[in-house]
């Protein structure tokens, strides 16, 4: 059987294992489930009753994102890890650096009033002035290659150039090595082909109903 990734239709995460699945060319199948109304079968294979799960055959699965991303690789050559263990290393720990800073970007859309907002948007700044010393002429994070830390920033980035078009908070701005990766992450087949045809659509009406003061002023 192909692979079963499961997800919600905006999941940043599961978006991580979408895009390597495509860069490696991998058949695959994906299910959206609703996270408001999860079914029985859902919590039977989700120990942490969250999304992604990739179901890998009748008998096995896998959870968290960055696992599922290591172990497509592994399993579907060619990696797309450095060759180098020390510069694997230090993917893996800004892949986990990454992590976090999609959830501040969440908290970021999804705050109450201008001054959560802010607070969170400047926190997103500092840390991806962090990431912005990691790279080099690019376009990708290790430089020419795209690998498993571009499959992971990706989805953050796109999110941010979203943002950025419906209403700027200057993060790429100030970042002008991200922005230049932001563009190229998103003309790559792997990266614009990860996520539903109406995306933005999508994420900009999710997080208007939500009504933190951002997530209100992306229409």
């Amino acid at each position: 059987m192909a692979y079963q990734l499961i997800s919600f239709v905006l999941c940043p995460f599961v978006q991580r294992s979408v895009i390597a699945l495509n860069e490696k060319q991998v058949p695959f199948d994906i299910t959206y489930v609703d996270l408001q109304n999860l079914p029985d079968w859902f919590n039977a294979i989700s120990p942490m009753g969250k999304v992604p799960v990739l179901r890998v055959d009748e008998n096995r699965v896998l959870f968290e994102s960055a696992v599922i991303n290591e172990y497509l690789d592994e399993t579907n050559p060619p990696p797309l890890h450095p060759h180098d263990p020390w510069r694997r290393a230090h993917n893996r720990a800004w892949i986990e650096f990454g992590s976090n800073l999609i959830g501040r970007q969440y908290r970021m859309l999804m705050a109450a009033d201008e001054a959560g907002c802010g607070q969170e948007r400047d926190g997103l700044l500092a840390d991806l002035q962090y990431v912005e010393q990691q790279l080099g002429e690019g376009p990708f994070f290790n430089g020419a290659a795209f690998s498993l830390a571009d499959a992971a920033y990706a989805p953050l980035l796109m999110r941010s150039e979203i943002i950025e078009r419906h209403h700027p908070q200057g993060l790429l701005a100030k970042t002008p090595k991200i922005a230049n990766w932001c563009e190229a992450l998103r003309v790559r087949p792997a990266v614009r082909e990860s996520v539903v045809a109406d995306f933005e659509e999508r994420f900009v009406a999710y997080f208007a109903a939500q009504g933190g003061f951002l997530g209100k002023r992306l229409r």
